[in-house]
């Protein structure tokens, strides 16, 4: 009984190999469910590349990594007062705020950071400003060098903000050799590095490193029981009845593996507000469609999934799967937690 990631390992290893030959210096990123495959897995390939840094999300995660990955730790969320941060040499912490950045410095030792710098995300980040204050500090930090977290490619290039950082940062006298950024593509970096041949650009990249070759990797859900039923039938802690003949088919999967969760979604135009609009009406009135598959087409839930299954109800103008088959299983791998992640 499982939820299990299959992954052509042969084929998603070569893209990440392709992407960390694209982006020198590449800073593969760790973080949330460890986009599906796993903190522990990922930390492992991240070893495999080769690279020097490794960054996850929160300093909670550095557990899951720290066995797998050598190298140094980067943690992505800036630092706050509440954090603990662990006494740990290869641990790098990231500094959005002056204020925290003062509190690192007038601390024991010399802590080693990235200061974030403000950008179009508006996120975090010290702002333009305050720059001055941040050069009066670093003598009390180690500071591995600044950072930048970038909108998404398609929002637009990068290159004339990240451009315009290096001029602010010059201008304020900021002695520094590391920029580390989010959302460039390979040729804006290649350009960038170019022009600034004194800098060394670092690239953190996730989704894009782990996720982009959708060919390479499966979800998929053992059956767990068939039931034949007729129409009008009660099942489930609530007794729905069921809305014809066909066949109850429970499924592994639910709420704790991210099942049916899902963000809201970025509605760009007037044919996507219409297929939400029309979701929603659906799962107003009861019937929502499930992420499985059987016999080529999403089937419809028969009830909200449960904490590990779910169940489907089938038309009996469909013949059900065998107890035992896997489905396949159309997921968010950013918010999926598996059983399994087999490497085929």
């Amino acid at each position: 009984m499982s939820l299990t990631l299959h992954v052509d390992s042969a084929r998603w290893r070569g893209h990440l190999d392709s992407v960390a030959a694209a982006y020198p210096r590449l800073v593969p990123v760790v973080k949330g469910t460890g986009y599906g495959f796993g903190h522990a897995l990922l930390a492992a390939e991240a070893s495999r590349m080769g690279v020097e840094t490794l960054a996850v999300g929160t300093y909670e995660e550095l557990a899951a990594v720290r066995d797998e990955f050598a190298g140094d730790l980067l943690v992505l969320t800036p630092i706050r007062p509440f954090d603990e941060v662990p006494d740990d040499p290869r641990v790098v912490s990231t500094v959005s705020r002056v204020a925290d950045l003062r509190s690192l410095a007038d601390g024991p030792g010399r802590p080693r950071v990235v200061v974030e710098l403000f950008t179009s995300m508006r996120r975090h980040g010290v702002p333009a400003g305050e720059l001055a204050d941040v050069v009066k500090l670093l003598e009390g930090v180690r500071c591995e060098g600044f950072a930048l977290h970038l909108p998404l490619p398609s929002a637009g290039q990068h290159g004339p903000e990240v451009t315009t950082w290096i001029e602010r940062l010059a201008d304020a006298g900021v002695a520094y050799d590391r920029l580390f950024v989010s959302h460039v593509t390979a040729e804006e970096l290649g350009t960038l590095a170019a022009a600034h041949p004194g800098l060394e650009i670092r690239s953190r990249i996730g989704t894009r490193l782990w996720l982009a070759d959708r060919e390479a990797y499966a979800a998929r859900a053992h059956v767990l029981d068939v039931h034949p039923v007729s129409k009008g039938d009660r099942f489930g802690y609530r007794g729905r009845r069921v809305p014809g003949a066909g066949h109850l088919v429970v499924v592994s999967g639910g709420t704790a593996h991210g099942i049916a969760l899902e963000a809201p979604s970025h509605v760009a135009d007037l044919r996507t507000r219409a297929r939400v609009l029309a979701a929603s009406g659906l799962e107003a009135s009861g019937r929502a469609l499930s992420p499985y598959t059987v016999a080529g087409k999403r089937r419809w839930f028969a009830e909200p999934p449960h904490m590990q299954v779910s169940v489907l109800f089938l038309p009996e103008s469909v013949g059900p799967p065998e107890v035992g088959a896997e489905l396949a299983v159309n997921v968010g791998m950013a918010i999926t937690k598996f059983d399994r992640v087999v490497l085929d």
